[in-house]
């Protein structure tokens, strides 16, 4: 197989700067075609950046290039600018993302993530978190995506939830091909379905499988102290 045309996104040099702060410096990976890709970090090390940076959103030097013409992303922020109040069924907000066959669309995008159709005339607000974080993702996969980018997809919600969501992003990669990047603070999780782990704390600290990138050693670079939780944490799930 040409390793140059299986691969999806090359980042190369990549550095995003604000003002006087260096928010990523000189940072270099590549995803191939498939890969779950998870991006771990202490907070304000770069992660979210990173990725408004591969969207295009954030100015940055270096290059970002993503296979084309038929890569289709689609992206999930960690906060959405939606008050999950509103009067707003979850019909109206996934439509909002459709354009033609809405209908068929929408159907299959629900039962990708396994979500009742019964849901779409609730508001968003009686959905609980996994069934939210769910319609997220239904939301992204919308217009035929074959590149998911989901920042924190399990934030908020409870620990049952969150297994069913990565349960979900790894049936997706299997069943649909997809290319899936995320950003996690939960290493059991990361441990259990990434197939490539980005260590980031502004600069990239390591990248590898997750067997080779998960280790004390490696953890405690990137963590500093607070890195025995999290790897202990991780053990303790097995």
């Amino acid at each position: 197989m040409d390793d140059k045309k299986d691969t999806v996104l090359a980042v190369k040099n990549l550095s995003v700067v604000f003002g006087a702060d260096v928010v990523i410096g000189q940072l270099s990976f590549e995803v191939k075609r498939g890969e779950y890709l998870t991006i771990i970090g202490p907070n304000g090390s770069g992660k979210t950046t990173l990725f408004r940076a591969l969207i295009g959103v954030v100015p940055y030097t270096g290059s970002v290039e993503w296979a084309s013409p038929d890569i289709r992303i689609g992206y999930v922020p960690q906060k959405l600018d939606i008050e999950r109040n509103v009067p707003l069924s979850l019909r109206d907000f996934l439509i909002s993302k459709t354009e033609k066959n809405g209908g068929k669309d929408l159907m299959a995008a629900l039962e990708l993530v396994h979500l009742s159709p019964a849901l779409l005339e609730k508001p968003l607000g009686s959905l609980s978190g996994g069934e939210f974080q769910r319609a997220l993702v239904a939301f992204a996969l919308l217009g035929d995506t074959n590149v998911l980018l989901f920042d924190e997809p399990t934030a908020g919600v409870d620990k049952p939830s969150e297994e069913q969501i990565y349960e979900t992003l790894h049936r997706l990669q299997d069943k649909k091909g997809l290319t899936i990047l995320t950003i996690s603070h939960d290493l059991s999780l990361v441990n259990r379905y990434a197939d490539k782990v980005l260590c980031l704390n502004r600069q990239g600290i390591c990248f590898g499988v997750p067997e080779e990138v998960l280790r004390s050693e490696t953890l405690a670079e990137l963590y500093g102290k607070e890195h025995y939780k999290f790897f202990h944490h991780l053990h303790d799930e097995h």
